[in-house]
């Protein structure tokens, strides 16, 4: 199959420059393709893991990859999906973001110098000198043109600096640059992104009078309407520091059944026949689906070993009984801190006290497997028997144990 076709089978094409061309190009032998990922924090979350998957598709079908980790244009806020102007990065910042986002990086593909290369686009950004850059290349661009810009036309009505209406000029030099050192000519990214890289597309066609292309991912939301890989306690990282291997699995674990196909398909490197036949299950079958989906994705990011230790915990959790599988969380057995709530709190089981005394006052928490009402309740004679497990629903669990 063609990589384009394949590519479309699977659910990762948005929007794109041609598809005829694209074909082609594909058919015409190994393309030089790039996805820029800017640090604006020490890991990808699972929203960038549709993008790495992609990556990783394109160059098993034998396409050179080039991730771009955005040290430069981190530099200056992109406006895109922003209401307000985002944050600057201090030097310290951006670097340890960078290297933060190059070591996971280099997990999902091979970055040889042949079949892949892992830059940083500080390298020719920050070299730029200001006046010969606006000569050659800010002539190319219509500030008209630029304002009709989504993400510029939403940025428009608070406030527009200066300094992020010249992001989609940096973007649209990367794609200028790969080209001249790589042969570059395919560029990617996720929908959001689109009126940046079309401009980048432009750019390389003015300068060098040849024909590039380039495609977009969808913008990834779940059956609920949820952007992917949000929680309410905000992204779903790649970091286990950031978040846990368990928490990761039971990220996976707990989709939506209607999502779970989708995500198989564009997540996992399971045959098109396979998925097919998992999405087909009926009922409470569906829950097998769900749990290759959290398998696969889990061993892909943090390895077998820790898939299969999240998984063991995963089925403790539902049996309700005490495991060393389990999340535990720490306490001194006499003290305060083995209150309920503060034990809700703490372990992450709830956003605050007060989210967790309404955990409890509405019924939704067990403890031992018993649903208990008072989240003053002290856990201290319940722990000189052991480990006690404290359960929110049926999806979120603790095995609290003492200090």
């Amino acid at each position: 199959m063609n990589a384009f076709d394949l590519l479309r089978a699977r659910g990762f094409i948005q929007q794109d420059t041609g598809e005829e061309k694209l074909r082609a190009a594909f058919d015409a032998g190994p393309v030089v393709f790039y996805i820029g990922f800017d640090p604006t924090a020490d890991s990808l979350h699972a929203g960038h893991l549709l993008q790495v998957q992609l990556m990783a598709w394109l160059q098993q079908l034998g396409h050179v990859a080039i991730a771009v980790v955005g040290g430069g244009t981190a530099a200056i806020p992109d406006p895109t999906g922003k209401t307000e102007l985002r944050a600057f990065l201090d030097s310290r910042q951006l670097s340890d973001n960078t290297q933060g986002l190059r070591r996971q990086i280099e997990r999902f593909l091979v970055l040889d110098g042949e079949r892949g290369h892992l830059v940083d686009n500080a390298e020719w950004l920050m070299k730029l000198q200001y006046i010969p850059f606006l000569r050659d290349i800010g002539k190319h661009f219509s500030v008209n043109k630029m304002l009709t810009s989504e993400a510029y036309k939403i940025r428009l009505e608070r406030g527009l600096s200066f300094i992020e209406f010249n992001y989609q000029i940096l973007q649209a030099f990367d794609f200028l640059e790969l080209f001249r050192r790589y042969r570059c000519t395919l560029q990617c990214g996720g929908d959001d992104q689109w009126g940046n890289i079309l401009a980048g597309v432009d750019l390389v066609r003015r300068c060098e009078a040849t024909e590039v292309y380039a495609f977009t991912t969808p913008l990834i939301t779940t059956a609920t309407g949820a952007k992917m890989g949000k929680t309410a306690g905000g992204a779903v990282w790649l970091d286990p520091a950031r978040t846990s291997v368990f928490d990761w699995f039971q990220y996976w674990l707990n989709v939506d059944d209607r999502d779970v196909g989708r995500f198989l398909r564009l997540y996992t490197f399971l045959p098109l026949v396979e998925c097919q036949r998992l999405e087909a299950l009926p009922g409470a079958d569906i829950r097998e689906a769900k749990r290759v989906l959290a398998r696969e994705l889990t061993v892909r990011v943090h390895g077998a070993a820790a898939a299969a230790e999240a998984e063991r915990a995963a089925e403790a959790m539902v049996s309700g009984l005490a495991s060393a599988d389990l999340p535990t969380h720490a306490v001194d057995r006499n003290s305060d801190a083995a209150r309920l709530l503060v034990v809700l709190a703490e372990s992450g089981l709830a956003k605050s006290r007060s989210d967790a005394r309404r955990l409890v006052e509405g019924g939704g928490v067990t403890v031992d497997g018993t649903r208990v009402d008072d989240p003053d309740l002290h856990l201290g004679t319940a722990l000189a028997a052991g480990p006690v497990v404290v359960r929110v629903g049926r999806k979120r669990a603790v095995q609290v144990v003492v200090r």
